[in-house]
């Protein structure tokens, strides 16, 4: 069976009918007291940066969404178009593909008053010289990968909650003969105070950045993203933001609205907010960890509803065969993933020069210097954090990933290698991208469409870097460091 098989038919987000649309629209009019007249359809790329589309309300409905050039889903970060993606992956011709919302994303767009934001999958037939058939656009689709990875937990009778911890610098960017350089920014525009070394968890620094934050978090308020804290971490002019835990799909989604937030605050405060994997040399970087719990679903009796029991631990605190066994399979499965937590060459730097960035698949208790830790928690909250993912990488991807392999390691029973002994990972993105390309499991979980074009792309990106007369100064820092 090929890994493609199976997704023709059950890949796509079901397009919701023109008066669920009305109706979702009209809900949202009465909740904002003005009526939605514009709606942003929002779909991620490799990278997570929000593409798409404002649609007039009346359009929105008509469409149940709208329709949007496939050439999008094949453009690297800087906007080329490699040869071979067009043609043995997408259409050369540029085809439209509809972009469907998922009307549980509804919300209001921050700052523009009678303006919604949805996020959307794409979907419709694409020719795909490379597979003899119609491609379905969803299958490009990271969202609709993660989807897919959930119904294979369901269908174990399994579920997950998640909770990420996202770390940002904020910095201003300045260029002088051809080198780019950051620093942090002044506190307020005009403002002398700057950051000149690293102020680990100070609040009277972080206090400087309090009208951003604040700003920041009304925009999560009103987008149902639950952060639930911040501090200054551990870097030079570097913060981590902490989300409530909570079910995988909305998970990733909040972080993938949150990372275009965050810009578009520190934009309007005149510095930048970067998710870069690697902005200072001589400073930690920039993580996006996430604790990962499975529960598994008891059967509901008669006249009560379902009971979920952690999955990792038993009620005594003694931990399950299925711990293990979880990370047995990330552990077995980390370097074929290592291209989706590493996308970047940036985020190798991360791992090479490591400081609390783990560069082994390694696992222990409490332990903030391996990949994947336990932290000390209850019965009832055991989890596992997953430290490998840097602040560039998809979260859908990220999530999706680490319950596959997590579900792959449960299913075949798999045992972890001894506590704190490193499994070895790919130094570079490309052979990240090679170990991804051979993975049978990463194949079965994503299909072959989403991990040949993401491969495709990511080395071409790292091709094009690296011929850069200096690729940290004339890549690295001019793109990720507002694209990551």
């Amino acid at each position: 069976m090929t890994a493609s098989s199976d997704f023709r038919s059950s890949t796509a987000l079901a397009a919701p009918h023109r008066a669920v649309v009305q109706a979702a629209l009209d809900r949202l009019s009465a909740e904002l007291g003005v009526p939605v007249t514009a709606v942003e359809c929002t779909v991620g790329d490799f990278t997570s940066v929000a593409r798409g589309k404002s649609v007039g309300h009346q359009d929105f409905v008509g469409m149940a969404g709208c329709r949007f050039p496939s050439v999008v889903f094949g453009l690297t970060l800087t906007a080329g178009e490699p040869e071979t993606v067009f043609g043995p992956l997408l259409p050369a011709s540029y085809l439209d593909v509809s972009l469907v919302p998922d009307l549980a994303t509804l919300r209001a767009q921050p700052g523009r008053a009678g303006t919604a934001s949805v996020i959307c999958e794409p979907a419709g037939p694409l020719p795909a010289g490379r597979y003899q058939r119609s491609v379905c656009a969803s299958e490009f689709s990271p969202r609709a990968a993660l989807r897919r990875v959930l119904a294979r937990l369901d269908r174990a009778g399994l579920a997950a909650t998640v909770a990420p911890e996202l770390e940002l610098f904020l910095v201003d960017r300045r260029e002088d003969g051809g080198q780019v350089s950051l620093q942090a920014p002044a506190s307020r525009a005009g403002a002398p105070a700057r950051e000149r070394a690293c102020e680990a968890y100070s609040l009277e620094r972080t206090g400087h950045f309090a009208d951003y934050f604040d700003a920041l978090f009304a925009a999560c308020q009103l987008q149902g993203i639950p952060v639930c804290g911040h501090a200054h971490e551990a870097a030079y002019s570097q913060y981590e933001v902490n989300f409530m835990p909570g079910e995988p799909l909305a998970q990733a989604d909040a972080v993938f609205r949150f990372k275009r937030l965050a810009r578009q605050a520190a934009a309007q405060f005149g510095f930048l907010a970067t998710f870069a994997p690697k902005p200072f040399l001589d400073e930690p970087g920039t993580g996006m960890h996430w604790h990962f719990s499975i529960q598994r679903k008891e059967g509901a009796r008669e006249g009560e509803p379902a009971t979920h029991t952690n999955a990792f631990a038993h009620p005594d605190g003694r931990d399950r065969d299925a711990l293990g066994a979880f990370i047995g399979g990330l552990q077995r499965h980390a370097d074929a993933a290592m291209a989706f937590f590493a996308p970047h060459d940036m985020a190798f730097d991360r791992i090479r020069l490591s400081n609390a960035s783990p560069s082994s698949a390694s696992w222990g208790h409490d332990d903030r210097a391996v990949a994947f830790r336990i932290p000390h928690a209850s019965a009832q909250n055991r989890r596992i954090e997953n430290r490998l993912p840097g602040g560039d990488a998809n979260p859908y991807l990220v999530v999706a990933a680490t319950l596959g392999m997590g579900l792959a390691g449960i299913e075949q029973g798999l045992q972890p290698a001894g506590e704190s002994a490193g499994v070895a990972l790919p130094r570079t993105l490309p052979d990240a991208c090679d170990a991804l390309e051979a993975s049978a499991l990463m194949r079965e979980l994503f299909g072959d469409p989403l991990v040949d074009l993401f491969v495709a792309l990511k080395r071409h990106e790292s091709a094009e870097r690296n011929a850069a007369a200096d690729p940290r100064h004339h890549w690295d820092l001019v793109h990720l460091v507002e694209l990551a």
